[in-house]
Formats: C-alpha cells, sequence, structure tokens
C-alpha cells in the first residue's frame, strides 16, 4: 500500500496565511465600525467618536469589550440550536470569501516560494458565489429561530433581495468572463498586469451593475431593507445579543471589505500598481508594494460604500424589487449581448 507523502512545509504555510488573513479582516472589520462612525459624523457636521483613546482610536475595542460582556440572550420560545447556528454560518460564511482573493505577488520566505492567496482554483468567482449565497441561509435560519414575525418578515426580505440582484449581478460578471476567458481571480489580475489597461476600461457598465448588486448583497443602505428598523423593529437579528448579534455586524463589514477586494481584482487590476517597475526593486518589496496598492483600493471601496450610506435615502420595497428585476436584470442582458457582439466582430 502506498503511503502519499505530506508537504507539512505547505499545509503549515496554507495555515498560517489563512490566520493571518482572518485576523486581518476581523481587525479591519473592527475599525471599519469606526471609520464608518467618523464618516457619518464628517459628512453631518459633527464630531464622531472622540472619547475612548486618543482620537476615539480604542472606541472600536470598547464596543467590542462591551458586546462580550453583555448578557447572552435566547428567547424562551426560540429554537435554541438554530438560534446560535445562525450568526455562526453568516460569520463563517463571509470569511470564507478572503480564500480566493489574490493579495499580492509571490514572496520568498526562509527559501521557500509563497504564493500570497490561499487557494488559486480554477473556478474562484464561482466559488465566491456559493460561498456567498450561504451567508443568506445564516439570516433565514437567525430571522426564523428566533420566533419572532418581524424577524421572519425580515429574513424573507433578506433572501427575495439576494436571489434578484444575484441574478444580475452572475450576469454582469459574464460579460467580463467572456472578455477575460477564466473564472481564475489570479488569471484574471494577471491579464490586467499584463495587458495595457484594467478591465474596468472594457467593462465600465458591468461594473456599475456589479457594484449596485454588491451594495444589494451587503444589505448596505439604501438596499438595507432587511434592517428597516422603522418598519420591522430591528430586522433579522432583533433578539440577539452580545456576541451573537456582534457577528451578524461583524459579517456586515467583513462582506463589505471582500466585495471590495472582489471588485478591485476583476475590475481595477487588483494589486497592480500603475507605472510602478517590478523589476527595480527586490521581489518581496514589490510583493508588499502590491498587497499596499490592494487594501488601498478596498479601504477607497469601503469609503464610497459609507458615502452612499450616509447620502442615499432607504428605498421602498416596491422599489427594490422594481430597480433589481426591470432595471438591473435588462441592463446586465444588454451589456451580455454587447461584449458578445464586441468579440464576434472581432474574429
Amino acid at each position: 500500500m502506498t503511503i502519499l507523502a505530506l508537504d507539512w512545509g505547505f499545509i503549515i504555510e496554507k495555515l498560517i496565511m489563512i490566520a493571518i488573513i482572518v485576523l486581518a479582516s476581523l481587525g479591519i472589520a473592527l475599525y471599519t465600525t469606526f471609520g464608518e462612525r467618523k464618516v457619518a459624523a464628517i459628512l453631518q457636521d459633527r464630531p464622531g467618536p472622540s472619547r475612548a483613546g486618543p482620537f476615539g482610536l480604542l472606541q472600536p475595542l470598547a464596543d467590542g469589550l462591551k458586546l462580550i460582556m453583555k448578557e447572552e440572550i435566547i428567547p424562551n420560545a426560540a429554537n435554541k440550536w438554530l438560534f446560535i447556528l445562525g450568526p455562526g454560518l453568516a460569520m463563517t460564511a463571509s470569511l470564507m470569501t478572503c480564500a480566493v482573493i489574490p493579495w499580492g505577488s509571490a514572496v520568498d520566505v526562509f527559501g521557500r516560494h509563497v504564493e500570497l492567496q490561499i487557494a488559486d482554483v480554477n473556478i474562484g468567482i464561482l466559488y465566491v458565489f456559493a460561498v456567498v449565497s450561504m451567508g443568506v441561509y445564516g439570516i433565514m435560519i437567525g430571522g426564523w429561530a428566533s420566533n419572532n414575525k418581524f424577524s421572519l418578515m425580515s429574513a424573507l426580505r433578506a433572501a427575495s433581495q439576494a436571489i434578484s440582484y444575484e441574478l444580475a449581478m452572475g450576469l454582469a460578471l459574464i460579460a467580463l468572463l467572456m472578455t477575460t476567458g477564466s473564472l481564475s481571480l489570479k488569471t484574471i489580475v494577471e491579464q490586467q498586469i499584463q495587458g495595457n489597461w484594467w478591465n474596468i476600461v472594457y467593462q465600465p457598465l458591468g461594473f456599475v451593475i456589479f457594484f449596485i448588486c454588491a451594495l444589494a448583497e451587503c444589505n448596505r443602505t439604501p438596499f438595507d431593507l432587511p434592517e428597516a428598523e422603522n418598519e420591522l423593529n430591528f430586522g433579522y437579528h432583533q433578539e440577539y445579543s452580545s456576541m451573537k448579534l456582534g457577528f451578524y455586524l461583524f459579517a456586515e463589514y467583513i462582506n463589505m471589505i471582500m466585495s471590495s477586494a472582489i471588485m478591485a481584482s476583476m475590475y481595477f487590476g487588483g494589486y497592480d500598481l500603475p507605472f510602478f517597475n517590478e523589476a527595480s526593486v527586490a521581489p518581496n518589496i514589490a510583493a508588499l508594494i502590491g498587497v499596499g496598492t490592494l487594501l488601498i483600493k478596498i479601504v477607497l471601496f469601503i469609503f464610497l460604500f459609507m458615502w452612499i450610506r450616509w447620502t442615499i435615502p432607504r428605498f421602498r420595497y416596491d422599489q427594490l424589487m422594481n430597480l433589481g428585476w426591470k432595471t438591473m436584470i435588462p441592463l446586465a442582458l444588454f451589456n451580455m449581448l454587447l461584449t458578445g457582439a464586441i468579440l464576434l466582430a472581432k474574429l
């Protein structure tokens, strides 16, 4: 019987990378809440959080400690196990997205050639869609298990909203895939680095459709109908407290971060820095510059998410559905057909 030899160096390398990316995502999500409050304060001409630590920088830590120390409450009529599973599934699904995102080029560490990507699968975008769809189950399970009619109505809204906008998002991606010929995010980024232009030049309409659908998928204003507190008291997490509530809140911010990373990778060159010659510096330095470039693009997208939230009022539910089915899907179909016609004309 042949015993397969395991490459323990490779396994340890991937485990370390998973730990770094997960912890970094949680840390960024923690301070994204602080950034959101500061952006809201600037737009509303007020100071925002400023008391916990210098410039209020310790406010996210204080908020996290408050969530951890609060009493865990599970309603008597709730389904206990599903009530716990809901936020855990939402959090897990949001973190799993990071596995296929190329964070930078390769680095050399202790003689090993390490790719700054957990898994370069050739169906990376399909993997992202599958994982994002799982996150909706976390909301549905939490809303149903709460045994609260408002939570259930909110969960149903979230499911119908996700279905409506995932269709348009998928059609927008088909046009991009027709242009790139690959489902691998790593390949898509490398094509933009080796080519003359980023994909935003070839797919401007596709990017706009994808961005609007990303707002809806992340339940961000003006698409935050599942959390419409003036209509549904508090939304699908009304009965949650302590870190169960924290998991739902963190999942939303991590989804926003990962959506920004995916949009930066697919349409804006990923870790590509324009007019930068990688050959002019050491490979490890070039890789770190690439990681910093991608993080800057992510931060800019996150700021755009926040700016929209504190500027545009929430849609009514009928407006949300009309936009998804009567505007976004026809536009995505038109973009796909136009892209196909252009590619056919080039043959």
